[in-house]
């Protein structure tokens, strides 16, 4: 394996694709560019090589990509400004120091749409693999579910309690996916090769629906759980009532709202192929969930 460099390390998709890469003992070839010198200061007990930089720092970019073939390009979080300029700064940086390959992860979805609610943190993306594509260098698109982690967020963890998830998804179907296993498949393409210019779906094989999460909780727990799907302004009111923000009220109404569009209803055995095995399902996670006690 050549130098390759992991933008967004100290993030938790960054981190569990630098941990599969150790693995692999490959820690010589690692280069993790973080923002914070001491958040890196884990990577840099593991013998990682850290450079200190970020996406608007161009000259930081540069410094980090010297000497590297492949970058694994991980989406900024920044929500306050235009995260496709960070993403392009990072291309430019990596095309002018001769990176031969950049990994870049999106998120899965049927189709763009600029009407959509979650068009918001959706540009991004869609313009970000625009530029890549157009760059002239190698890519491979990961294109995410949405996180498995999260979905108890949006059940609630005490809904045994509750015995109601109260989501505006409708009766569409979302592609979940555990971090863990995207960062697995990440660091499985970044150690093989036949992976340039291919878009990856990135999730399970089969998605599923609220209504159908609601029956697997009934089943695992032996308490009937029922789903309501109530209208997004009255999803967003209700969250407020309780005490969440505004901004994260509005953006789970959104992917909700996504959600009930089919948006992320995307099959695939894209990622079963990348890991050699099925991954892990949304009954398989929550039987973990509920009987971890």
């Amino acid at each position: 394996m050549n130098k390759v460099l992991i933008t967004g390390a100290t993030g938790q998709l960054g981190t569990a694709t630098i941990d599969f890469l150790l693995a692999k003992h490959k820690k010589d070839n690692i280069i993790a560019l973080a923002r914070n010198a001491d958040k890196a200061a884990t990577l840099k007990s593991k013998g990682i090589d850290v450079k200190i930089g970020n996406y608007d720092d161009y000259t930081s970019l540069l410094q980090a990509t010297k000497g590297v073939k492949t970058m694994l390009l991980i989406s900024s979080s920044e929500m306050t400004k235009s995260r496709a300029i960070h993403h392009i700064n990072a291309i430019n940086a990596a095309k002018e120091n001769g990176v031969k390959h950049i990994i870049y992860t999106g998120f899965i979805r049927t189709h763009d749409d600029p009407t959509s609610p979650l068009w918001f943190i959706a540009k991004d993306h869609v313009e970000t693999e625009k530029y890549l594509k157009e760059s002239g260098i190698n890519y491979t698109l990961f294109e995410n579910g949405f996180y498995l982690d999260m979905l108890m967020d949006f059940i609630g963890k005490n809904i045994v309690d509750t015995k109601t998830i109260f989501v505006p998804a409708g009766n569409g179907k979302i592609n979940f996916v555990l971090r863990d296993e995207i960062a697995e498949a990440l660091a499985n393409v970044l150690t093989t090769t036949g992976h340039e210019n291919k878009t990856y779906n990135i999730g399970i094989e089969q998605p599923v629906s609220f209504h159908e999460i609601a029956g697997y909780i009934t089943d695992i727990t032996g308490v009937s759980i029922s789903y309501v799907s109530p209208e997004p302004d009255v999803y967003i009111q209700t969250l407020l009532k309780y005490g969440v923000p505004e901004m994260y009220a509005r953006m789970f109404s959104a992917f909700a709202v996504a959600f009930a569009a089919n948006t992320m209803n995307v099959p695939t055995t894209d990622l079963t192929k990348l890991l050699g095995r099925k991954p892990t399902s949304v009954n398989q996670f929550l039987n973990s969930f509920f009987n971890k006690k």
